[in-house]
This record gives C-alpha cells, sequence and structure tokens, in this order.
C-alpha cells in the first residue's frame, strides 16, 4: 500500500512541475520578426540561405559573377517591401544595425515590388568593396550580406545573413 501512494505522490509531483513551466524569453532566445523575409532564390541553407555565383560568368568586359538575392514576404501577408534600406557585407549583424550613414554596400535604398525585393551585385564589385581575391571554387565568399529590410508600414526587418556559395 505505502509503495502505491508512493507512486501516485510521484506521478502527481512530476504533473505538477511539468504544467507550471512556461517558455522564458531572454538573451539566448530567438526573437523572431513580424513578417517572415525569405531568399526565394536560395539553392540550400548551411544553415543560412546561400545564393550561387559562376564565377566564369561574364556581366560585362572586366566584370564577372553576377549575385543575385531576391528577398521576399509570405503573399499572404498584409504588408508590401517598401526597400532595402541598408545592405552591408560583413561577418555580423552589427554593421547593418548601425546608425550611420557610411560604410554600407549600398550607398541608396533598393525599392521593393509588391512581396519581392531584388539586391544585385557581382563577385568584382564584392571584391573591389571587401578586397582579397575571388575564392576557389566551391568555397564561400568569406563574408555574408546581411540586409535591413523595410516594409510599407515602416516596419523594419533586419534579416538572416544569407551566404554566396562560388561555383565554376
Amino acid at each position: 500500500m505505502n509503495q502505491i501512494i508512493k507512486n501516485i505522490s510521484g506521478v502527481l509531483v512530476a504533473a505538477v512541475l511539468f504544467s507550471s513551466c512556461s517558455k522564458e524569453t531572454g538573451p539566448l532566445t530567438d526573437v523572431l520578426p513580424p513578417v517572415p523575409v525569405t531568399v526565394s532564390n536560395a539553392i540550400a541553407y548551411r544553415p543560412e540561405p546561400t545564393v550561387s555565383v559562376s564565377k566564369s560568368a561574364v556581366v560585362s568586359p572586366g566584370v564577372v559573377g553576377p549575385i543575385q538575392i531576391v528577398l521576399s514576404i509570405p503573399t499572404t501577408s498584409k504588408h508590401t517591401i517598401k526597400s532595402i534600406t541598408k545592405v552591408t557585407a560583413s561577418t555580423s549583424a552589427a554593421s547593418v544595425q548601425s546608425t550611420g550613414t557610411t560604410g554600407f554596400y549600398t550607398s541608396a535604398p533598393i525599392p521593393g515590388v509588391g512581396t519581392t525585393a531584388t539586391f544585385t551585385t557581382t563577385l568584382t564589385e564584392y571584391i573591389s568593396k571587401v578586397g582579397g581575391t575571388i575564392p576557389a571554387s566551391n568555397t564561400e565568399l568569406a563574408r555574408r550580406f546581411y540586409f535591413l529590410v523595410t516594409l510599407d508600414d515602416d516596419t523594419v526587418i533586419i534579416t538572416e545573413p544569407v551566404r554566396v556559395l562560388v561555383l565554376d
């Protein structure tokens, strides 16, 4: 009889402990944006969205490697993308969060079209802005692209970093 009482008491204590737990938000908790922004032309997630660039693709004489990153929000969202306000090629999101007006990859906002906005650059431009040489095939660019997206209601969203994989 004592064993049965102990078992029932143990189950009750466990039930009370599990039911009293609640999700806490703190410094280590992901804070998700009100509207998710995805990279619709991503070829992989490593774990961030990854787009590819061909270093043998010639854009114009002396310019190689077209890079295109298409940011989109769900079509079911009641919002549209006003612009990609800031773009950085960096190793952390701190650079895109800067309140300054210099040091960004682009100098002017890139307008959105409905629920999408497209950022376009080249491998040649990337190398001229961040330094270095064209990397070997099947490697990622050393820096990731970070975007600050502004919606039509002036909501500001910082996207996940986007990786660029260099092919052939």
